[in-house]
């Protein structure tokens, strides 16, 4: 059976769901999800043999939501990891990521290699560190249009997520957009997302249900607050600037999904010492974990063996 619990963490009160016994399984939702969006992974991966933890992160669900940006770096949530961890007694955790989670346990493998007994990410490759603060870089390749310099502005895409949250998840979750996206001039973030008259498959109106209850509860800020903090870690992070993930890696993608209009999946080759697979999943898009749940499950017990 899936437990609730929430504990402190480096500071903040976390919530997160959890179900089973044996090695320890941290599974990291990204962006604007929350423990929710692993529902299709927590009972088999538990039901093989693991402890599968699924938090509500830094800022999300019913986790506790910090007032200043600042405390939205990756150095923050590297650390959240870490105390997680330790609160749950274990000496180390197989690690694995989704979208902003997936830097999360590439930081979390770079940074305390000694806590992780594997680390997978799934939509987001790592990235070497850029040559000079990255929201310069995508200004010059995107414009000011993309949606992590339209995320820089406080109060914006709030007021644009939180107008009419229902419509907001069926947009983000359920409709689909090509190409990078690029908020053109007197639009919105959403504007570029198809409205869809019927949810996907592997999509229902129970879902998005808790998606609006929870950004509800906590509101939007605290997950775009992670964006807000991308110059800032390239700050902070330039002491690791060349420094290899060296826990067995493992990386996974929809070849389908939108982020491959701008990250370099080749990069886990230059970035892991250790890489144990690769696996592109035809058809599926960015929420390859919901979308193709026995596909992925598949791959991360396959990746687990190997540990």
């Amino acid at each position: 059976m899936v437990t609730k619990r929430t504990a402190e963490v480096n500071g903040i009160t976390m919530h997160f769901v959890e179900q089973g016994e044996g090695p320890l399984v941290l599974l990291l939702h990204g962006w604007p999800e929350t423990s929710h969006s692993w529902r299709h992974q927590i009972g088999p991966l538990a039901e093989a043999g693991y402890r599968v933890v699924a938090p509500d992160q830094r800022g999300y669900g019913r986790t506790e939501c910090p007032a200043g940006v600042e405390q939205y770096t990756l150095l923050h949530l590297v650390g959240d990891v870490v105390g997680l961890i330790e609160e749950l007694g274990e000496r180390q955790a197989i690690v694995v990521g989704h979208d902003w989670g997936a830097p999360v346990a590439w930081h979390t493998a770079l940074l305390r290699p000694d806590l992780v007994r594997g680390v997978a990410g799934i939509s987001v490759p790592p990235a070497p560190r850029a040559p000079a603060p990255p929201l310069s870089l995508l200004r010059q390749h995107f414009g000011e249009g993309f949606y992590q310099i339209y995320f820089q502005r406080p109060g914006v895409a709030e007021a644009e997520f939180g107008a009419d949250p229902r419509t907001t998840f069926r947009r983000l979750l359920g409709a689909s957009s090509a190409g990078a996206p690029v908020v053109r001039d007197g639009e919105g973030f959403l504007d570029r997302f198809t409205e869809v008259d019927r949810l996907p498959d592997w999509l229902d109106d129970e879902d998005i249900d808790v998606a609006v209850e929870s950004f509800t509860r906590s509101g939007f800020t605290g997950g775009l607050n992670w964006y807000r903090n991308i110059d800032r870690n390239w700050e902070l992070l330039a002491p690791w600037r060349g420094k290899p993930i060296t826990p067995p890696a493992f990386y996974l993608c929809g070849d389908e999904d939108i982020t491959r209009a701008f990250t370099d999946t080749g990069n886990i080759a230059k970035a892991a010492t250790d890489v144990r697979g690769v696996v592109d999943i035809p058809g599926a898009g960015h929420w390859v974990q919901m979308e193709r749940p026995d596909e992925v499950n598949d791959a991360l017990l396959g990746f687990f063996k190997q540990l």
